[in-house]
């Protein structure tokens, strides 16, 4: 699903964010992409989503070659992949319910297909009953399951989380994870940055460790292992 080969990305002020990184994850995986602050995993991220170009290597998601994609095709590869935030990105003037058609409505999708899957996603996050809702109505974890919904609509085969327990207590957090599982057990693989050591620990899931741009361990079932 996920393939870097040899990547390094460098960036203008010298800066080596990646250095020779080989990764694969495979359909289906829930992977955790752990570091401390500066390791490279904001780069790793956005070098999926071709919103950096890397120095060196090959990056490919889903069959797709990022690394050579041209611009005009970046679109494309971003229905393929999913993205949820920390800050959650919610358009305030929009209810729960139009937060999610409106990523249906900018592909093009049919009236009648987005009245038919937009109720679908709202019972998988358990927010059916606030679909009238606008986010400052919502708390932080009612916000955070939109996000993931609204991320969901489209059917993309990738979903990555980027911190999506940051803003979160440590219940909250849980019962987004509770949901991110459930999408993950539907065939979405998952990639998922994060700081939060009890959710890795206990999750026993894949662990891809950077330091320094450099893959520091990558364990099949692995933990948090850093103090931060």
């Amino acid at each position: 699903m996920i393939e870097f080969y040899n990547v390094s990305k460098r960036y203008s002020n010298g800066v080596m964010a990646l250095n020779d990184v080989t990764v694969k994850i495979e359909k289906g995986e829930f992977v955790f992409l752990v570091g401390p602050s500066g390791a490279g995993k904001s780069t790793f991220i956005k070098a999926i989503l071709k919103e950096v170009d890397i120095t060196t290597g090959k990056v490919t998601v889903d069959d797709l070659t990022v690394s050579k994609l041209h611009r005009r095709r970046v679109p494309y590869l971003r229905r393929k992949v999913g993205v949820v935030f920390q800050d959650f990105r919610l358009l305030p003037n929009k209810t729960v319910y139009e937060n999610i058609a409106f990523a249906m409505e900018i592909t093009g999708a049919p009236a009648r297909t987005i009245r038919k899957q937009v109720p679908l996603i709202l019972t998988l996050v358990g927010l059916s009953e606030k679909r009238n809702h606008y986010p400052n109505q919502l708390s932080g974890g009612e916000q955070q399951r939109v996000s993931i919904a609204r991320s969901m609509i489209n059917n993309p085969p990738i979903l990555i989380a980027d911190e999506p327990t940051g803003n979160l207590d440590p219940d909250t957090s849980w019962e987004i994870m509770k949901v991110l599982r459930t999408i993950n057990r539907r065939g979405t693989t998952i990639l998922m940055a994060t700081h939060d050591r009890e959710i890795v620990d206990v999750m026993k899931k894949r662990v891809i460790a950077l330091e320094n741009g450099k893959v520091a361990r990558d364990e099949k079932v692995g933990v948090y292992g850093y103090d931060d």
